[in-house]
């Protein structure tokens, strides 16, 4: 009986896997069909004027729906969708879909922030101040590497060398996607496109809840229960974030974690930088795997451009400048957090900065 239950719960995990690959991949060819005739996403529309406002536009998406995954699965339907738009029309870039990308992976952190107020308000006295700085560190930490990213991966895409690269996922692989899919997309040309595309977008959403539920799950206890030492030493926490973030395929699981870690005491704040910079390297798992679902070369350099991007500074900084880095943080989460009004204004600003580029942009043209 007890092999029997084992077997049954093995099938209904791996038929819930399934369901949500078909509709996290069902929704990438419904955006990217929509995306293909989307005039607003076409020409100077407001929100896509140039690379700054797609910036501004992932980063404050990013913030809205307190996660980076599905606004970067979203840029790349863009792209992918500016491949196949009608010749003579102004297509979604790889630079716009690359900028969207980096916006997304500047807000995806501020879900860490978010469990750390919550936690810190129900937490003792003694334990309330440390949530708030891990998420302080999470934050800068990801500002940090991925600002600079975007200047490194968007020479990497004007580069003649690597625009040329040209992956694409198997034609077996193509072949099923047109076979699962063909009709859906074929009769949704027919709809306004507007349409297609946001019914992609709500299909997107339930495929990455839906992908939750499937993946391993990672708490506290489970990361602490690792060798003590892994939890003190630089390149095994390094390692550790990279690790997690793969296995969970999301950014918000694997910085949570250290919110009840560093409450209790258990990972030193001191600690945590290593972590992050691994986590957020390993985060572009699932998209790349969308770029792929898209068969769209264009995507994969994306994808490719700020994983290299990230990756290198990410060690450069690591191997060279730990220790001024990790004082540097220091005094920047004391500026935003030193008090509850210093804290409501630095949530205030995470939101202006994304709105202030997309008018800058717009303006500027």
């Amino acid at each position: 009986m007890t092999d029997l239950k084992r077997v049954a719960r093995a099938a209904w995990w791996l038929a819930r896997l399934l369901l949500a690959l078909y509709v996290f991949v069902g929704a990438l060819q419904l955006m990217k069909t929509g995306a293909a005739s989307l005039s607003i996403l076409q020409g100077d529309g407001f929100l896509v004027e140039n690379a700054a406002s797609t910036l501004g536009l992932g980063w404050l998406g990013a913030l809205l729906v307190l996660s980076g995954s599905p606004i970067a699965a979203t840029a790349l339907t863009l792209v992918a969708g500016g491949e196949e738009a009608v010749a003579g029309t102004h297509a979604f870039t790889e630079l716009q879909g690359f900028t969207m990308l980096t916006g997304s992976r500047l807000g995806a952190a501020f879900v860490v922030l978010v469990t750390a107020v919550i936690f810190a308000a129900r937490a003792p006295d003694g334990e309330r101040k440390a949530p708030i700085t891990c998420a302080m560190f999470a934050l800068f930490a990801t500002a940090m590497i991925y600002i600079p990213a975007a200047f490194l991966g968007g020479a990497l895409l004007q580069w003649d060398t690597f625009h040329s690269i040209n992956l694409r996922p198997p034609t077996a692989f193509v072949d099923l996607v047109d076979l699962a899919y063909g009709g859906l997309v074929d009769r949704a040309e027919g709809y306004s496109p507007a349409l297609v595309f946001l019914v992609g977008l709500g299909c997107l959403l339930v495929a990455f809840k839906l992908i939750d539920t499937v993946l391993p799950t990672l708490d506290g206890s489970t990361v602490q229960s690792s060798r003590a030492d892994w939890l003190t030493r630089k390149w095994p926490m390094f390692f550790l974030g990279s690790l997690v973030a793969l296995i969970t395929m999301s950014i918000s699981v694997a910085l949570t974690v250290l919110v009840p870690l560093v409450a209790k005491r258990y990972v030193k704040v001191d600690n945590v930088l290593p972590y992050i910079l691994g986590a957020n390297i390993t985060t572009l798992g699932d998209t790349m795997l969308a770029a792929f679902a898209l068969d769209s070369p264009s995507a994969v350099r994306i994808v490719l451009a700020e994983v290299i991007a990230t990756t290198a500074l990410s060690l450069i900084l690591l191997t060279f400048f730990y220790d001024k880095i990790l004082k540097a943080m220091w005094h920047l989460q004391v500026l935003g957090s030193k008090s509850p009004r210093r804290l409501a204004v630095f949530t205030a600003v995470l939101f202006l900065l994304p709105v202030t580029t997309i008018l800058v942009a717009a303006v500027a043209g």
